[in-house]
């Protein structure tokens, strides 16, 4: 990784700030540590950087607020959200408003560290060669621009997230194969941890939302039950 990337660390407790610093720059990244919401949100717009980590609560704006308002302006920027809550509720909801991934508090270091990392790498796009091949591809009214990492539907941009993209990447190549959740944590995420399986489901509905005609009937991701989620092959889509 380039030792120019800088990831933007939002959170008001100095002792875990610090402790993400060192280990960020042990993977040869800097970083730059802001101390409450209102000023975090103003950065992340502003600057240019690789990956947020962003703590859920925060003085002056939240993290479910910063996450949104990123969102409004970078919607492939990579967000990973620290939470010291247990309630699947708010892990749910960071997700669902727009963060990549999340870690629980109290975490541990290599844990993090290896999310940030494949954050960072699937951002970059070091992806397989298959995608550095295939520049395209239309699926029914979903045309993938891959170089650029860009989807329009239905003649519309669609702003999708960084792992939102992948995800959609995945499937498409791979119609018609079912991928269990612990399989797509481990392909996408870049890691392989139990109990996740949340981030997934998220990822899919807000995927959905942005793709589906209909997303409470789709008809390109669909469900397989007891497995996981499949993309529909050409005959199911009439093309």
């Amino acid at each position: 990784m380039s030792p120019s990337k800088t990831v933007l660390i939002i959170e008001d407790d100095r002792d875990i700030s610090n402790l993400l610093s060192i280990n960020l720059r042990d993977l040869g990244l800097a970083t730059e540590c802001v101390a409450d919401g209102r000023t975090g949100l103003k950065r992340a717009q502003s600057g240019a950087f690789a990956a947020v980590i962003l703590d859920l609560m925060l003085p002056e704006l939240d993290g479910i607020e910063v996450c949104k308002g990123i969102r409004r302006t970078h919607p492939a920027l990579p967000i990973l959200m620290l939470t010291a809550r247990s309630e699947e509720l708010d892990k749910v909801l960071g997700l669902e408003l727009g963060a990549d991934d999340y870690v629980t508090k109290p975490f541990g270091v290599r844990e993090l560290v290896a999310r940030v990392r494949a954050l960072l790498r699937r951002a970059e796009g070091d992806a397989s060669g298959a995608e550095r091949v295939e520049q395209s591809r239309v699926i029914g009214d979903i045309a993938i621009d891959f170089a650029k990492r860009r989807v329009t539907v239905r003649g519309a941009v669609a702003e999708l997230t960084a792992k939102e993209f992948d995800l959609l990447s995945l499937f498409v190549r791979n119609p018609g194969r079912a991928y269990s959740r612990s399989q797509l944590l481990e392909v996408v995420w870049g890691y392989q941890f139990d109990g996740y399986d949340h981030t997934v489901n998220s990822h899919i509905n807000r995927l959905r939302n942005k793709i589906e005609p209909d997303p409470a009937n789709p008809v390109y991701l669909l469900t397989v039950w007891g497995v996981g989620y499949r993309f529909a092959e050409a005959a199911e889509l009439g093309t």
